[in-house]
């Protein structure tokens, strides 16, 4: 048998795993700065939920590349494609949450779908969401959290913001009744330009002139207090009206990173007013870093009776983000240990020092198979450990341990605690 993973899975080695638990940490204490509260689903749902016309939607890539299976007692289930749709089921089955609720979660989802650089089948987000709050308010915080965020990752992002309302004024100006079928299309215009984008379109039936329409109000660097003089429907300018309400609380925010784009469409057909997608401003990885926007309609649906229940919010691509940290820096670090305490003939002794190492929540590790120093500092460069306590029988007699730079090769005779406030 030939050992492999299945196709677009990938392991995560320790010097991966380790910079990925630290992205993930720390887009859980932006999170919890915002007051976000945090919340689990099952990777598993009915395939009913995720298949609902108002969730995901049934031209939808997501919906097409949803992973199906069924259990023993014959029922048709569905891996989970986003964090959006167990969150707004959660919400329609527990009515008696307070509002707005705040919530981030963090965990795997699948889509069955192309793979490249950056985007694979099994794959982590990083969701935060407000629901119960209609207020444009509520959409800038989700965007001064997504530009905190890469901030604190040290990530020179740009944020890409639109409206749904804004995109479906532009086709109903056009004469186009079939919206989402249109948005799927605009939504690859990054990918593969006005031609491309113009062919799907032409193949879906959509007429040359009304393609000519939506690409003289859809084009680069137009400005919103342009469109504002162009757009005549009603849904066009209340789109126009929320963006100019949202840049306005941004710029009250400080937030710089988040610019208008009329291009932006995200495929999804659950998205209603505010739409948003970050990317690198530099760099190979061109996929999207996080995208999200505003739905205000699912979580109603799934209730019934045409309720409306608002809701916003942005998924971070853990993938795309690991994809660009590992372009810009070399990941060496194997182990979150600090120190590798070696022994000379101390073993015993030595293991009551390495716990009040731990006791002082300095990540310690130990040499368990009693080898020499050459190959126990060679053990530590391997891994990346910065540091090497020795301790021999001279050590102990003085109350010391001998305390090894890795990397600049000094070392010091110390008391215990004074290593202790060194490494911390």
């Amino acid at each position: 048998m030939k050992l492999m993973t299945a196709r677009g899975v990938q392991d995560s080695p320790p010097e991966e795993k380790i910079i990925k638990n630290k992205v993930v940490d720390t887009l859980r204490e932006v999170f919890q700065l915002y007051g976000f509260a945090p919340l689990e689903t099952p990777i598993i749902e009915r395939y009913e939920t995720l298949t609902a016309k108002f969730a995901a939607g049934e031209a939808s890539d997501a919906l097409k590349e949803t992973f199906t299976l069924t259990d023993q007692g014959n029922r048709k289930l569905g891996l989970r494609f986003d964090l959006t749709v167990p969150l707004c089921r959660f919400v329609a089955m527990n009515p008696t949450l307070k509002m707005p609720f705040k919530r981030y979660e963090m965990g795997v989802v699948f889509r069955d779908g192309p793979i490249k650089a950056g985007r694979v089948r099994q794959f982590w987000q990083c969701d935060v969401d407000t629901i119960g709050s209609k207020s444009m308010l509520a959409d800038a915080e989700i965007l001064a959290t997504t530009e905190t965020g890469f901030n604190k990752l040290k990530l020179d992002t740009i944020i890409k913001v639109n409206n749904r309302k804004l995109l479906n004024g532009i086709l109903e100006q056009a004469g186009i009744e079939n919206k989402e079928d249109a948005i799927i299309a605009i939504d690859k215009l990054a990918k593969i330009g006005v031609k491309g984008v113009t062919d799907e379109l032409l193949e879906k039936g959509f007429q040359k002139k009304q393609i000519n329409v939506v690409f003289a109000l859809v084009k680069e660097n137009i400005t919103l207090s342009e469109l504002k003089k162009k757009i005549k429907t009603e849904e066009g300018k209340e789109g126009i009206k929320e963006l100019e309400e949202v840049f306005s609380y941004l710029r009250m925010m400080g937030i710089k990173s988040a610019k208008f784009d009329v291009s932006l469409a995200r495929g999804l057909a659950y998205y209603t007013g505010t739409i948003f997608e970050a990317f690198m401003k530099k760099g190979k990885i061109t996929s999207s870093l996080a995208g999200g926007g505003r739905y205000d309609q699912m979580i109603g649906n799934f209730m019934g009776g045409n309720r409306i229940v608002p809701a916003v919010g942005i998924a971070f691509g853990i993938v795309p983000i690991m994809e660009t940290i590992k372009e810009k820096e070399e990941l060496t670090k194997r182990t979150p240990a600090q120190v590798l305490v070696i022994p000379i003939k101390t073993q015993k002794e030595s293991l009551a020092i390495i716990q009040q190492l731990r006791n002082e929540k300095i990540n310690a590790t130990y040499d368990l198979n009693g080898r020499g120093m050459s190959k126990n500092l060679q053990y530590a460069n391997a891994l990346g450990i910065p540091y090497v306590v020795i301790i021999g029988s001279d050590e102990l007699k003085k109350n010391k341990v001998l305390l090894r730079d890795m990397v600049t090769g000094d070392q010091k005779l110390l008391a215990l605690k004074s290593v202790v406030h060194m490494l911390k």
